[in-house]
């Protein structure tokens, strides 16, 4: 079997730079992290491979090439490939060129099931996975909790789907676009010791636009559909610690506090 991982690298919201003249992200210059719900998707093509070691994973992800270090990490841990989408002209894409691209190279990818995460910290409108299965003109299914590893096959695959009244258990065929939550069991595993130094230079693939052929116009920010207008930092209020002890004075002011809140 042959799953391709597509993930995104997001900055560390503690240390990142901001371009507030284009309203984007300096990648170059941020310290960088894979997206949680995507390390979710490996984790489990990861689990996949430990039961059927013939299985083979392709992480594909378009980013600058200052995350060569974080690819290296991932194919340390079992990923057999992983292929960088990165050129200077695609700087500034939204949402819809960023599809656009990744679906270019993956149209002429083989394989019997694209993995995801389902949002992107850095941005949450999930817009990609989705774009890239209508790109590609396959079934897509997001929100994914569990998915049967025993019924995850190149025909067909059982998962569940999770929003916030309930959980519905689907069968979708396959090759299609399953994009999973951070709330999946499925987690990326630490390198180990014995492999921190590992040589993987060789299983990483860099295509460029020279490779993809968009015109100048078509990507970046000159061929971006959406643009923000402004940006701002999110201020929290700070409050003071209210301390009651449990007699009838504290339960009296729990209870008053929950009462004005609409909990009781």
């Amino acid at each position: 079997m042959k799953i391709l991982c597509v993930v995104k690298f997001v900055p560390d919201v503690d240390a990142f730079s901001y371009n507030y003249e284009t309203h984007t992200i300096n990648r170059e210059q941020s310290t960088m992290r894979i997206n949680p719900d995507d390390a979710c998707a490996i984790g489990f093509a990861l689990q996949l491979k430990k039961h059927d070691p013939k299985t083979c994973i392709e992480v594909v992800t378009m980013a600058p090439s200052s995350i060569v270090p974080l690819l290296e990490d991932i194919l340390r841990v079992g990923v057999d490939k992983a292929t960088l989408i990165s050129d200077p002209l695609f700087a500034g894409s939204d949402t819809y060129v960023t599809s656009s691209i990744i679906s270019r190279y993956l149209n002429d990818a083989t394989c019997d099931a694209i993995l995801t995460g389902t949002h992107a910290i850095d941005g949450d409108t999930s817009h990609v996975p989705s774009q890239i299965a209508q790109c590609l003109n396959l079934d897509h299914l997001n929100n994914i909790t569990v998915i049967d590893e025993e019924l995850f096959t190149t025909s067909h695959a059982r998962v569940e789907v999770e929003d916030e009244n309930s959980i519905t258990t689907y069968q979708i065929a396959m090759p299609s676009v399953l994009s999973l939550t951070r709330e999946a069991a499925y987690r990326l595993p630490y390198v180990r010791y014995k492999n921190l130094e590992l040589d993987v230079s060789d299983r990483i693939t860099h295509v460029t636009n020279s490779e993809l052929g968009f015109l100048p116009e078509e990507v970046g920010l000159r061929g971006s559909r959406t643009k923000v207008v402004s940006t701002y930092a999110k201020a929290f209020e700070t409050r003071d610690a209210v301390i009651v002890g449990p007699d009838d004075s504290g339960i009296d002011v729990v209870y008053d506090f929950l009462q004005r809140n609409g909990f009781v």
